[in-house]
C-alpha cells in the first residue's frame, strides 16, 4: 500500500521551474530514497509532500490526505526534520522536547524517545553546546514526537563527521524498523545506497529514474572498476578496444577501466599475452556515484525509466 502518492507536481518560482512533472509513490514501511544534486528539486518535492508549499500543478497525498488543504490532520501522521533547523540557543534538550510533546494531542513518551536516541546525558545541555550529531538527534526526536506513520529527514547528515554520519544511518534503520516510514532526501549516493529500498533520482526537476539502488547501478554504462598499475606500458590502442570498456584512464602510470565482467576477462587475457604483471590490481563493483554520473549526464539517460516505473 502506498502511503505517499505523488502524481505531476509542478512548482515554480518567479518563472524558473524547480518541479516539471514528479511522480511516484512511497510504499508504506519503506525507506524511500529522493536523490539529487543541490538545486536538483528535491527540497521542494518533499516541501510539497510536507504541506508547506502548494503546488502548482498536480497531486500529491499522504495517507490519502491533501497535504495542504487537510494539513492539521496531516501533521499528526508526518513528521519532519527540515534542511536547515535551528531552535533557540539556550534551550535544553528536555525542554525541547517537552515543547514539542505539547504540540501533539497524543504524543510519544519523550524519555524512552531521548533514551533510544541517544539523548538522555545531554537532556540539560543547552542547544548551542550540542555537537552536530547531537542536534542532528535531537532533530530526529523532534519529527518522531508526534508518534507519525512518515517521517521526512532533509539532508539529515550534511556536516558531519564518518562517524557520526553512520550512527546516524543506523538510527534511520531503527526507526524503519519500528515500522515507521522514511522519505530520505540526500546527495549522498554511499548514504542511499545503504539506506534505501529504493530511490528517485531528481534530475533539473524531473524523474530521471526510479530503482532499487541496485537496479539503478545496474543501468550504469559500467557495472564493473578495474585498476592496476601494469609492469610494462600496454599499448593504447588494444586498451580503448577492450570489449564492453566504457572508459578507460591512465593517471601516474595507473590504468581504470570501467567496464563489465566481460571486460575484465579481457584485461587478463591481454596481461597474459603480453607477460604483463598487474601492480595493485582492484576489482570492484560499480556505485551509485557512477549510476548517478551517468542518469544526470548532459544527452544521458535522464528522463528515461523503466517499463514497470511506466506502469
Amino acid at each position: 500500500m502506498a502511503i505517499i502518492e505523488v502524481n505531476g507536481l509542478r512548482k515554480a518560482y518567479g518563472g524558473r521551474t524547480a518541479v516539471d512533472g514528479v511522480s511516484f509513490s512511497v510504499g508504506e514501511g519503506e525507506i524511500f530514497g529522493i536523490l539529487g544534486s543541490n538545486g536538483a528539486g528535491k527540497t521542494t518535492t518533499v516541501e510539497c509532500v510536507e504541506g508547506l508549499r502548494t503546488p502548482d500543478a498536480g497531486t500529491v497525498r499522504v495517507a490519502g490526505l491533501d497535504p495542504v488543504s487537510d494539513h492539521e490532520k496531516v501533521t499528526r501522521i508526518l513528521g519532519a526534520q527540515l534542511q536547515e533547523s535551528e531552535l533557540q540557543p539556550k534551550l535544553t534538550v528536555r525542554e525541547a522536547l517537552e515543547l514539542y510533546a505539547a504540540f501533539h494531542r497524543a504524543p510519544a513518551a519523550w524519555r524512552p524517545l531521548a533514551e533510544r536516541l541517544g539523548l538522555e546525558a545531554v537532556l540539560r545541555t543547552r542547544f548551542a553546546k550540542l555537537s552536530g550529531g547531537q542536534k542532528q538527534r535531537l532533530f530526529i526526536a523532534l519529527a518522531l514526537i508526534g508518534s507519525p506513520r512518515v517521517v521526512v529527514l532533509d539532508e539529515l547528515t550534511t556536516g558531519l563527521d564518518p562517524r557520526a554520519r553512520r550512527d546516524t544511518w543506523s538510527l534511520i534503520e531503527e526507526i524503519r524498523d519500528s515500522g515507521v516510514t522514511v522519505l530520505l532526501v540526500t546527495h549522498f549516493m554511499e548514504e542511499a545506497q545503504r539506506l534505501c529500498d529504493r530511490v528517485a533520482v531528481i534530475d533539473r526537476g524531473r524523474v530521471a529514474a526510479l530503482d532499487t539502488p541496485a537496479g539503478l547501478i545496474s543501468r550504469s554504462t559500467a557495472s564493473t572498476v578495474i585498476s592496476f598499475v601494469p609492469s610494462r606500458p600496454l599499448d593504447d590502442g588494444e586498451l580503448a578496444g577492450l570489449p564492453q570498456a566504457a572508459s578507460v584512464e591512465t593517471t601516474d602510470g595507473r590504468i581504470v577501466i570501467n567496464g563489465t565482467d566481460e571486460t575484465v576477462d579481457a584485461v587478463v587475457s591481454l596481461l597474459a599475452r603480453h607477460h604483463v604483471t598487474a601492480r595493485q590490481l582492484r576489482i570492484t563493483d560499480a556505485t551509485l556515484d557512477d549510476a548517478f554520473l551517468d542518469l544526470t549526464a548532459p544527452g544521458g539517460p535522464a528522463g528515461t525509466l523503466t517499463e514497470e516505473e511506466k506502469a
